[in-house]
């Protein structure tokens, strides 16, 4: 199963829009980070930051998870980042190059379990 973890971008205040506009180079930068060092399990970078309108950003990663010990790594990372940069995050799934969300987390959804999301995904 391919999921996906995405920084959330939509119905954010003025003041959560431009901290994520100020922080959007690190976390680019750590998202891609972690994509180069998990090239071997499928690690995809979802980078699409062109818009003017933050709402629709896509910023995160996909990667294919054949158990639910597969999504520790990229729930550490993403929760790591809620806590640094303040942000919420969503995850789901990818079928047939559409995502289906599942869950929210992060710094004021409360941090993401691996072991609940992977019962969310049916994993």
């Amino acid at each position: 199963m391919f999921v996906y973890v995405l920084i959330a971008c939509d119905r954010l205040d003025e003041k959560q829009e431009k901290k994520l506009r100020q922080n959007l180079p690190a976390l680019q930068a750590a998202l891609q980070t972690y994509a180069d060092e998990n090239a071997a399990t499928t690690v995809t970078l979802i980078n699409d930051c062109e818009s003017d309108d933050c709402e629709d950003w896509q910023l995160g990663i996909s990667q294919q998870v054949k158990k639910p010990l597969h999504l520790n790594p990229p729930v550490n990372l993403f929760n790591s980042l809620a806590e640094q940069y303040d942000i919420d995050c969503e995850v789901g799934f990818i079928e047939d190059d559409t995502r289906e969300a599942v869950s929210y987390f992060g710094k004021h959804e409360g941090r993401g379990e691996a072991f609940l999301i992977a019962g969310y995904l049916g994993i």
